[in-house]
C-alpha cells in the first residue's frame, strides 16, 4: 500500500487554511498576563500571554496601536487581547494578531461607558446649544477635586502665575473609589450655592477604574443641571469621560483648565493699555475731524455772510467797471483811429482842397454842376466858384476837347 508523503510547507499551509476557516479564531478575545514584552523600533509590539495553563505568542502591529492600545503596556500587566489567531506559515507556529488590548476587568466598564454615553447623548445632554459660555474675566473659581492631589496643586500654580487676584475656592471631594460620585455631586452643588463664576471639576489621569466616578450618571446630571459654567479636567489628553461630554468646556488636564478659567492679569492689562491707546488715538482723530469740520463751517459761514457777499459783489462791480472802462477806452481808440482814417480819406476828396489847388467849381444858371460842354450854350450865364469867392460869367465860346464832337 502506497502512502502519501507531504512536505513541511504543505502541512503548515494546510493548518493555516484550517485556522482561516474557523470563524471564532477571526475575532477572539484572550486574557492573560503579559511577558517578554518588546517594543520594536518599527512600532510593532511583540509579547507573550500566559496563565497557569499555558502561553501564546502575540503581536500588535504599529498600525493598530493608535486606536487599539490606550495605555503603556508593560511586563506583568493583566490584559484582554482581541484579534485573530493565525498560523505563521514559515515557522509553523500560531499566534494572536492583536487589534485591541485592554486591561483585564476594563471590558465590562467600557461597555457600560458606551451604553451610558449613548443614552445621555440621545437625551441631548451633550448638545452644543446647552453649553454655557465660560466667563472671560472670572473673579471666583470653584474647584471640585481631591484636597491633596496633584490636580489642585497644578491649578493653584497656574492660577497664581496668571492672576493672583482671582479667588480660588476648593470644595474637597473624593475622586476615586466608593462614594466618589456622590462627593463630586456635593461639591458641585455647594459651589453653585456659593455663586462662583466658574467651576473646575477634575483630577489627574488614571485607568478607567480610577476615573470611573466621572462616568457616573449622577455626576453627569449634576454638571448638566448646574447654572454655573463647568469646565471638566479629568485625566490626560487621551482620556475622555462622560463628564467631559456633558461639561460646558473640556480641558485635557487640570493645568489647562486653570488656564481656561483664570484670565492672565498681565495680558489683560496689556490689552487694556492697548485699548486705551486705541481710544486715545480714536478720540484724537475725532477731535481733529471735528476741528476741521468746525473750520470748514466757519469758512463757509464767512463766505455765505451778507457782508462777505456784499464785499464780493463790490469787488465784482469794481472788476466789471474796470473792464467796462477799459473796453470803452479801447473802443474810443478804435473809433478815433477809424475817424482819423476817414478824415484823411475825406480830406483827399474835399472840394476845398481841390479849389486851393487852382481848380474851380462851375454851375449853370440853375445851380446845376457843369460836367460836360453839352450842358451849356453860348451866352448862357455860369457861376464859377473859386477858393475865395464866386464869379458870374457869360459863355462866349464852347470848344470841345480833342476827339470830342461839339454839338
Amino acid at each position: 500500500m502506497m502512502k502519501h508523503v507531504y512536505s513541511v510547507g504543505q502541512v503548515n499551509k494546510y493548518i493555516k487554511n484550517m485556522f482561516a476557516q474557523d470563524f471564532m479564531l477571526h475575532h477572539i478575545s484572550i486574557k492573560g498576563e503579559v511577558s517578554n514584552c518588546k517594543y520594536h523600533s518599527s512600532g510593532h509590539i511583540y509579547f507573550t500571554m500566559k496563565d497557569a495553563d499555558g502561553t501564546i505568542n502575540a503581536i500588535m502591529f504599529a498600525g493598530n496601536r493608535r486606536e487599539g492600545l490606550k495605555f503603556p503596556m508593560k511586563e506583568g500587566d493583566r490584559v484582554v487581547v482581541t484579534g485573530s489567531v493565525e498560523v505563521y506559515e514559515r515557522d509553523g507556529r500560531y499566534q494572536i494578531y492583536a487589534r485591541t488590548i485592554e486591561r483585564d476587568g476594563e471590558g465590562n466598564l467600557y461597555l457600560k461607558f458606551e451604553a451610558l454615553k449613548r443614552e445621555l447623548e440621545e437625551m441631548g445632554m451633550f448638545a452644543e446649544e446647552y453649553k454655557q459660555p465660560i466667563p472671560t474675566y472670572a473673579k471666583t473659581v470653584g474647584i471640585v477635586t481631591a484636597e491633596t492631589g496633584a490636580a489642585i496643586q497644578d491649578i493653584r500654580n497656574i492660577a497664581g502665575r496668571r492672576n493672583p487676584y482671582v479667588q480660588l475656592i476648593l470644595c474637597p471631594a473624593l475622586v476615586q473609589g466608593e462614594g466618589a460620585a456622590a462627593s463630586i455631586v456635593h461639591g458641585i452643588h455647594a459651589l453653585e450655592q456659593i455663586g462662583v463664576d466658574v467651576i473646575i471639576v477634575g483630577r489627574g489621569g488614571g485607568s478607567i477604574e480610577d476615573l470611573w466616578a466621572f462616568n457616573e450618571e449622577m455626576v453627569a446630571r449634576a454638571i448638566f443641571d448646574c447654572r454655573i459654567p463647568v469646565i471638566s479636567a479629568v485625566g490626560h489628553q487621551t482620556d475622555f469621560t462622560i463628564a467631559d461630554y456633558v461639561a460646558d468646556l473640556r480641558a485635557p488636564t487640570p493645568s489647562a483648565a486653570a488656564e481656561l478659567a483664570v484670565f492672565d492679569y498681565r495680558q489683560a492689562m496689556q490689552e487694556l493699555l492697548g485699548m486705551r491707546q486705541q481710544m486715545d488715538k480714536e478720540l484724537q482723530r475725532k477731535v481733529t475731524v471735528a476741528r476741521n469740520h468746525l473750520e470748514h463751517q466757519r469758512m463757509r459761514l464767512h463766505y455765505l455772510s451778507p457782508q462777505q457777499r456784499m464785499n464780493e459783489n463790490r469787488r465784482r462791480v469794481a472788476e466789471y467797471e474796470e473792464k467796462l472802462t477799459g473796453r470803452m477806452e479801447e473802443l474810443l481808440r478804435e473809433r478815433r483811429h477809424r475817424l482819423a482814417l476817414l478824415a484823411g480819406t475825406l480830406e483827399s476828396y474835399s472840394p476845398v482842397k481841390k479849389l486851393s489847388g487852382g481848380y474851380a467849381f462851375v454851375e449853370d444858371g440853375n445851380h446845376q454842376a457843369l460836367r460836360s460842354i453839352h450842358q451849356i450854350r453860348k451866352k448862357d450865364t455860369v457861376q464859377i466858384h473859386l477858393l475865395d469867392g464866386t464869379l458870374t460869367a457869360a459863355v462866349t465860346e464852347i470848344q470841345a476837347a480833342e476827339g470830342v464832337k461839339n454839338e
